[in-house]
C-alpha cells in the first residue's frame, strides 16, 4: 500500500523535464527534516488522518490527510479523472521510503514513463527505466546521510543552494560519483535573489545546469 497525500495533473517545473505535462503522485511521510521544505504537511503519517482516495483528489489546500492505496487504485484513478499526461512524477515527502517497483512497473506496462524525486537518503527501489532525480539533502535535522548508491543510481542530481557551503557540499558528494552520464542542476532555494545569482555563477564555473521552480513563477501546483 502507498500512502498518498496528493494526486494531480500539471506541468513539471524542475530539472530536465521542465515544461512536460505530468501527473504527480505525492506520497506521505518524510523523516529528513529540511528546514526550508515547502511540503512539511507530508512529513508525518497520522492514522486518524486517513481518507478515501476520492477525497484526496478533491483537495483544494495542503493538508496532512492521506489515502492508503494500491498501484492498481492509482492507475484506475488516472483513467477515471481523464488525465492525459504520460509522464508520472512520484514525489513526497520521501517516496523512497516505499518500494516503488510495483507502481512503476504497472505504469510502464500501461504506457506511462516514471520519474522519482528523492533526497537520496533511502535506498531506491525502482525499475531501471525509471528516471531518478536525486536532490541530496545534507546535514538535515533528521540526521540522515545521502547514500552513495542513490547518487550512483541518479539520472540527474538537482542540488538546492542558498549559499556557497551548499555548493561545497555538492562537490564533496560528487568526489566519488561518476557524473559523465548524469545531469547536474543547481536549484536556488525559495527563488531567493542571492541564491539565484550564486547558482548562475556556479553553473557557469562548473558547466552545470540551472533549475528554477517554474511552477512557482507561474503560480500553479
Amino acid at each position: 500500500m502507498y500512502k498518498v497525500n496528493e494526486v494531480f495533473e500539471t506541468i513539471q517545473g524542475e530539472g530536465s523535464f521542465t515544461g512536460v505535462a505530468a501527473i504527480f503522485i505525492r506520497l506521505q511521510g518524510c523523516p529528513v527534516g529540511c528546514s526550508w521544505c515547502d511540503t512539511k504537511h507530508t512529513w508525518d503519517i497520522k492514522d486518524e488522518l486517513a481518507r478515501p482516495l476520492g477525497d484526496i483528489v478533491l483537495k483544494t489546500a495542503e493538508t496532512e490527510h492521506w489515502a492508503g492505496v494500491t498501484a492498481e487504485d492509482l492507475l484506475a484513478l488516472f483513467v477515471k479523472e481523464g488525465y492525459q499526461a504520460k509522464h508520472v512524477v512520484i514525489t513526497g515527502g520521501e517516496p523512497c521510503m516505499y518500494d516503488l517497483n510495483p507502481l512503476c512497473e504497472l505504469l510502464h506496462q500501461n504506457g506511462y514513463n516514471t520519474q522519482i524525486e528523492t533526497s537520496g537518503t533511502f535506498a531506491i527501489q525502482a525499475p531501471a527505466q525509471t528516471w531518478v532525480t536525486v536532490s541530496p539533502k545534507v546535514n538535515m535535522a533528521g540526521g540522515y546521510t545521502v547514500l552513495q548508491s542513490a547518487l550512483d543510481r541518479a539520472n540527474e542530481i538537482k542540488h538546492p543552494v542558498a549559499m556557497e557551503k551548499h555548493v561545497d557540499e555538492l562537490l564533496q558528494l560528487l568526489q566519488h560519483t561518476d557524473i559523465k552520464a548524469k545531469l547536474i542542476y543547481l536549484q536556488p532555494i525559495s527563488q531567493q535573489r542571492r541564491a539565484t545569482e550564486l547558482a548562475i555563477a556556479m553553473c557557469k564555473k562548473y558547466n552545470w545546469r540551472l533549475s528554477v521552480q517554474v511552477h512557482k513563477y507561474l503560480g500553479i501546483s
